[in-house]
């Protein structure tokens, strides 16, 4: 717990403040009308974002797990108060950190957050209705997961971001042991659909969107596969236009106004990035860094 909480809760009598036991009893006793499944969630420092996430599935969750890699913030206090169990594991990648959450589970049916989504309203009445009658009758499901820029509280119109399979069965599914990536494998099963969406409040301000994909493009650089030269290079030519062109108009960014504009060049720029260091390194040189907040 952080130390100002801790000085805070000093304040409350013995009398007034809750027990250990009360705390966990909450945190695992599940709210009446709970669905059977459990919610898990991979943080660090989301202390100004998670308690919105968890909010959104407080009444839809038997159970809401946080898998917290060592946040330096409030999150742990945050979460545990908002009714999840919070475990700590030291970051070990991006799939494998969600394998390690589906393993802390108590349920065979989870469904995955990330600290920064919420779910819509919509997607949480299709929730209940897919649970109505005990376990569904697939295996995975997939939903859109759709962007909403800083100070909204809802995705642009026709918002083409992700779509993910975050609902499952892990005896039939799991995350991909990945270092780079965190997406469910369905195997042979017959992948539902779910038309609710989840909100992803992803972006703090475009200048924390520029700070994250900077240190993805880092991080996807040091740990992808090995390309050749001649390939890199093909690439390092096309690579900017082309995800420019996918997230302006493809992924419908336009519609977003300046906002959703300055966001495809951020994205767009950082993934040509990627490409430009895995190219300098197999060249033995430094990669070029530059402000991209601005075009």
């Amino acid at each position: 717990m952080n130390h100002a909480n801790m000085r805070a809760d000093a304040k409350v009598s013995k009398q007034e403040a809750p027990s250990n036991e009360a705390q966990e009893q909450r945190r695992t006793t599940p709210v009446p009308g709970a669905l059977a499944f459990s919610c898990f969630i991979i943080a660090k420092n989301e202390a100004d974002r998670i308690a919105r996430t968890i909010a959104s599935v407080r009444d839809l969750a038997s159970e809401i797990v946080v898998i917290d890699s060592g946040s330096t913030d409030d999150t742990v206090a945050i979460a545990e108060a908002a009714g999840a169990r919070v475990i700590y594991n030291a970051w070990p990648g991006f799939g494998q950190q969600k394998r390690f959450g589906e393993d802390q589970c108590r349920h065979d049916w989870l469904l995955n957050l990330d600290a920064d989504e919420v779910v819509s309203p919509e997607l949480a009445m299709q929730f209940r209705a897919l649970f109505a009658n005990g376990a569904p009758p697939l295996a995975v499901y997939g939903m859109r997961v759709s962007i909403v820029y800083p100070g909204k509280d809802r995705p642009r119109p026709f918002a083409r971001d992700h779509y993910c399979l975050r609902l499952y069965d892990r005896r039939w599914c799991r995350f991909k042991n990945s270092t780079l990536y965190d997406s469910v494998d369905p195997g042979q099963e017959t992948v539902g659909h779910l038309d609710g969406v989840l909100y992803h409040h992803s972006v703090r301000s475009l200048a924390d969107l520029a700070r994250k994909a900077e240190e993805r493009a880092t991080y996807n650089a040091l740990h992808s596969k090995p390309k050749s030269t001649t390939v890199l290079l093909a690439r390092a030519a096309f690579e900017l236009p082309w995800n420019v062109f996918k997230y302006v108009i493809l992924r419908t960014h336009i519609l977003g106004g300046w906002t959703g504009l300055k966001y495809a060049w951020i994205i767009a720029y950082y993934r040509w990035q990627r490409i430009i260091r895995m190219l300098s390194a197999n060249l033995g040189r430094k990669p070029l860094k530059r402000d991209p907040t601005e075009p």
